[in-house]
């Protein structure tokens, strides 16, 4: 097996219809620019409300990309 080198990335992706949509626009969005994501980890989910209705979703995450040898 071979030793792989990670740098970490932290982008915010946003949705208004649901939190795992927003994380999958972050990750669409990064993978346009960065190579290598293979892995991500959440670090904090927010959402906007109104009337008690969630009308937006804000998703922060650190997404890992592998360091080309």
């Amino acid at each position: 097996m071979s030793e792989h080198v990670y740098k970490l990335l932290e982008v915010t992706g946003s949705s208004a219809i649901s939190s795992d949509d927003a994380v999958q626009a972050a990750l669409e969005k990064a993978s346009a620019t960065v190579h290598n994501l293979e892995w991500f980890n959440i670090q904090e989910v927010r959402g906007h409300i109104e009337g008690g209705k969630i009308l937006h979703w804000q998703v922060t995450l650190k997404a890992g990309f592998r360091i080309e040898d």
